[in-house]
């Protein structure tokens, strides 16, 4: 599992891509189509055509890596509708995605700081 830090941008490719794709071709496709830095420390997760799999291309800070995961009989990961552009993504909902639930159904609870201790 890849545990996204603080303040990590994660994103979405809603378009489905070529899954021969490898780093390079990846990388060129988030600078050029999406038009982001894929050297910027953002994770992309890229979906197949049939939804089951999903690649995530990131920058360690030394190297680019790429992540397969393919879910497991019958199973599918929950998509948005297919389109140009990308989504934006919580750590919370990147994990869900991750795990194969719906993502779409979580988000981060926010929590009030006390203005003083009792």
């Amino acid at each position: 599992m890849i545990i996204p830090t603080q303040g990590l941008r994660i994103v979405l490719a809603v378009r489905p891509v070529d899954f021969r794709c490898g780093h390079d071709a990846l990388a060129g496709l988030v600078q050029n189509t999406l038009g982001l830095d894929p050297h910027s420390g953002l994770i992309v997760v890229f979906r197949s055509k049939r939804a089951d799999r999903l690649k995530i291309l990131l920058w360690d800070g030394t190297g680019l890596v790429l992540v397969y995961k393919r879910l497991g009989r019958d199973g599918r990961f929950e998509w948005p509708q297919i389109s140009d552009g990308v989504v934006h993504l919580t750590r919370v909902q990147f994990e869900a995605l991750f795990e194969g639930l719906n993502w779409k159904r979580v988000g981060e609870r926010i929590v009030a700081t006390p203005a003083a201790a009792n």
